[in-house]
């Protein structure tokens, strides 16, 4: 008879899970998001960070409610699959772990960007991006292996780093804002449906990965109680730092549309250079941040179903010392860093949008059926107006897919085939 296989542990605790929410949120987006959305929206860029921060909120409170049913790993894979059945679970599973190998890829050469302001060499192809590309995966990689306790402290160690520059940011540069350059701008086309629905994914993609975090559940210490409370810490706290960073930026930074660097740029106008090199210190963190997370959370969906019986079995194996699923950990890694040094990471991350919003679906139409099927649980969530909530998120996302190009719709259905063609074959489960 074979030894009893190892548990996940419970190590995180709620306040942990309000700093990993954060880190997952706040990332490269915060220092790029100024410029475009002033670009796209000129003197409405304000009221729509603070509008899109409103509708996410939506979407919140559905995986919150989802969240609080259930202290199993898996998130929207999970929801899915308890609405609606195996299929639909294994498909919205399946796509968002492609789109975190591609976000994984994606923000490691972001990553040496960043860096290369340092060190330039890190900017161009050769041996200085691979080791920054290469180290940092390895290194997170490393970090979740060992532990998901590690995980989450580096997590919220991240988060305070990437929240100190932008703090000190707004709270400097309140003091010099220009209001009159602050709503100032070209007032977009309200006709145009294709500016606006470029402007709304961008405002999407700035606050997506909140989802992330109830991939982890079973290894929160009370994931039905902290999840909820996280969840909600986190859209208040984070719409209010975008809303304050879109204001100063634009208000300290005159012609901000056509900055590359529009947060340095504005702080060295009221912080001089110092404040400048704080604020590019802060992006690499942010960007080094966010993938931590992506690196942390990722492997948890590609456990949960192979744990389900698709895929290999060895993805499904928790290591016995350090009581995480490093099997799925390492895979994830190693092909993160292939893709990222391939390139070929690109066509995966222009997906990553509509496969979000395949997981919002899911998760905002899983809601509708839950709350029926738990509402004699005293311990799950009731949200205000019974179903109006995940029927206004369902509706939003279905609207945001519609106003994606041909060309990801159609990729994106490639990538659902190639699942369809996983789950006809699934192993024997023991």
């Amino acid at each position: 008879m074979s030894a009893p296989q190892p548990k996940l542990i419970r190590a995180v605790g709620r306040w942990q899970l309000v700093g990993l929410s954060i880190n997952d949120v706040i990332g490269s987006g915060i220092y790029l998001l100024p410029a475009a959305t002033a670009a796209l929206l000129g003197p409405m860029s304000l009221w729509a960070v603070v509008l899109a921060g409103i509708v996410v909120a939506l979407l919140v409170a559905c995986y919150a409610q989802a969240a609080s049913c259930f202290d199993q790993p898996g998130g929207s894979y999970l929801y899915a699959r308890e609405a609606f059945g195996p299929f639909i679970g294994f498909e919205i599973g399946w796509m968002i772990w492609l789109t975190r190998i591609s976000s994984a890829a994606a923000l490691s050469n972001g990553l040496a960007d960043a860096v290369a302001r340092f060190w330039p060499a890190a900017g161009s192809e050769g041996l200085a991006r691979v080791a920054v590309v290469a180290g940092s995966l390895a290194l997170l990689t490393g970090i979740n292996v060992i532990g998901v306790r590690s995980a989450a402290r580096t997590g919220v160690a991240l988060a305070i780093g990437k929240l100190v520059p932008l703090l000190l940011f707004i709270g400097i540069g309140v003091f010099y804002i220009d209001w009159s350059w602050a709503f100032s701008g070209q007032a977009p086309d309200l006709h145009n449906a294709s500016n606006l629905g470029q402007a709304a994914l961008l405002l999407l993609f700035a606050y997506a990965g909140f989802e992330n975090i109830p991939a982890a559940a079973s290894e929160y210490h009370n994931p039905r109680r902290d999840l909820p409370f996280a969840l909600a810490t986190m859209i208040i706290t984070v719409t209010l730092i975008y809303a304050l960073v879109q204001l100063v930026a634009q208000g300290n930074l005159p012609g901000i549309a056509t900055s590359q660097a529009p947060l340095a740029d504005a702080a060295s106008r009221f912080g001089g250079e110092f404040l400048a090199l704080v604020l590019t210190v802060g992006a690499t963190i942010s960007i080094l941040g966010t993938t931590s997370n992506t690196v942390m959370l990722g492997p948890r969906f590609l456990y949960a179903l192979a744990r389900d019986g698709y895929g290999p079995a060895f993805l499904a194996q928790v290591h016995p010392r350090y009581h995480t699923p490093a099997a799925a950990v390492l895979t994830q890694g190693v092909i993160s860093l292939a893709l990222a040094l391939s390139g070929s990471f690109v066509q995966l991350a222009l997906l990553s949008m509509v496969t979000r919003l395949l997981a919002y679906i899911g998760t905002a139409a899983a809601v509708l059926v839950l709350a029926r099927r738990f509402r004699d649980r005293p311990d799950v969530l009731r949200l205000p107006g019974g179903p109006l909530i995940p029927l206004a998120a369902l509706l939003l996302s279905l609207a945001l897919l519609a106003s994606a190009s041909w060309q990801n719709l159609a990729a994106t259905g490639v990538a659902l085939l190639i699942g369809a063609g996983i789950y006809l074959f699934p192993r024997e489960r023991r």
